[in-house]
């Protein structure tokens, strides 16, 4: 990763997890994904942006492999998501193959636009929803 694109990793992130993220974990329809700890084994709840597609739950990690959350899908891909307020258990997959520009414009706009215009290595997350 370049040095530019590291520092704006570094910004991004300790914005996320120190401001924005803490934040809309308290709001209720704020969509929650929660993956497994992978050192703690505790539940990690990100909010995310994403839409519901059957029983599939599609996003993208603005950081791909570098995301905490794709970490800990890697170590674990059961995970859970609330989706308007509900709880939903799922096995996530990481798509490496798939093109996240693409999948940005069947997204939200509002995330989309944050995404591209913040990430640095863009990422394809599906997650099987189980109910």
């Amino acid at each position: 990763m370049s040095a530019p694109a590291d520092r704006k990793h570094r910004v991004v992130t300790a914005f996320q997890r120190h401001l924005a993220n803490p934040l809309n974990r308290r709001l209720p329809f704020q969509t929650l994904l929660e993956t497994t700890g992978r050192t703690s084994g505790l539940p990690r709840q990100t909010p995310v942006g994403g839409r519901r597609v059957g029983q599939s739950f599609w996003l993208v990690s603005e950081f791909g492999h570098r995301s905490q959350y794709v970490r800990n899908i890697q170590a674990d891909p059961r995970v859970r998501v609330r989706i308007a307020g509900r709880w939903h258990r799922g096995t996530a997959h990481l798509l490496p193959d798939d093109d996240p520009v693409a999948r940005l414009r069947a997204l939200p706009r509002l995330n989309s636009v944050a995404v591209r215009a913040f990430g640095t290595d863009l990422l394809t997350v599906r997650v099987d929803l189980e109910n």
